[in-house]
């Protein structure tokens, strides 16, 4: 059976590794995962090319929303969230579904963070609206979202109106006056926070933080520097992973922490390549000594 990872850019997604694992800890050792580079614009075509074979895709930026009217059937809660990034193929038809609302939820939970009381969620993106997805599953029926033009916020604040989540918009010139939350949700991308570091962690008690890596980020840094509890994107991806390999292969004994262990390794190695000196940048360094 093949499955893969669609995005763009898709060169740096950890989702091989970890379902890769699954696969090879699962003993099915004719299961294959790949990345595909795919943008909004080639994914109907994508779509239609995949030929008998096929289990599932898992989707990432910038497809989510975009995958929704491509669907067969699509689950309450994608469409709740206005995003699915999850593929499974059964019965000749295409059934959409989001782990990612799973992934948070399990994230939060295995950091042993309490249920927060309010939440300010950074960001406006399809990752956004699942955050606010799993903040009502835990309880949560009301969030800040901080967003750089509120215009452009639309689409998650018509999810937060499906899921009855009462939501409040504001931008990050007023950042400092919606800080007084039990949990701050960055889903920016990397280096996006940076600017904000010192100003959540002087107030936000936690953080979850989306990036993965580079790992800490300035802002979980920051916060964690500050005594703060602090839950990276990691876990986040690791769960929702684990919960994309039950829907493909319709098993319930997925292998945890092998997939962890698959995933950090990557990331280790990944952060050794970057931190190595190339040769040319080492023969610069010798010279100039």
């Amino acid at each position: 059976m093949k499955a893969a990872v669609l995005g763009s850019p898709i060169a740096h997604s950890l989702s091989p590794y970890l379902h890769r694992a699954a696969y090879a800890a699962m003993g099915l050792d004719d299961w294959s995962y790949e990345a595909i580079e795919c943008d909004e614009a080639g994914l109907p075509a994508l779509l239609d090319g995949l030929g008998p074979g096929w289990a599932g895709l898992s989707l990432t930026m910038p497809l989510k929303r975009a995958l929704i009217p491509l669907l067969d059937t699509v689950t309450e809660l994608a469409v709740a969230v206005g995003g699915a990034n999850t593929v499974v193929f059964a019965d000749g038809a295409r059934h959409g579904d989001n782990t990612d609302v799973y992934g948070i939820v399990a994230a939060l939970e295995e950091a042993g963070a309490a249920p927060p009381r309010s939440a300010t969620v950074l960001g406006g993106g399809a990752t956004a609206a699942s955050a606010l997805a799993a903040l009502r599953e835990l309880g949560l029926t009301e969030a800040t979202l901080v967003v750089r033009d509120p215009s452009r916020a639309g689409e998650t604040a018509e999810a937060a109106e499906r899921l009855g989540t009462a939501l409040t918009v504001q931008t990050f010139d007023k950042l400092e006056t919606v800080l007084d939350a039990d949990l701050v949700v960055s889903t920016l991308p990397s280096g996006a926070a940076d600017g904000f570091a010192g100003l959540v962690a002087s107030r936000a008690p936690a953080l979850f933080d989306v990036v993965y890596a580079p790992w800490p980020t300035p802002l979980a840094q920051a916060v964690r520097q500050a005594g703060g509890t602090v839950v990276g994107g990691f876990a986040m991806l690791l769960h929702q992973a684990v919960r994309q390999v039950e829907l493909m292969t319709g098993r319930t004994d997925v292998p945890v922490e092998a997939m962890r262990a698959a995933g950090e390794a990557e990331i280790l190695r990944r952060a050794a390549r970057e931190s190595r000196p190339s040769p040319s940048r080492t023969a610069g360094n010798r010279a100039g000594r």
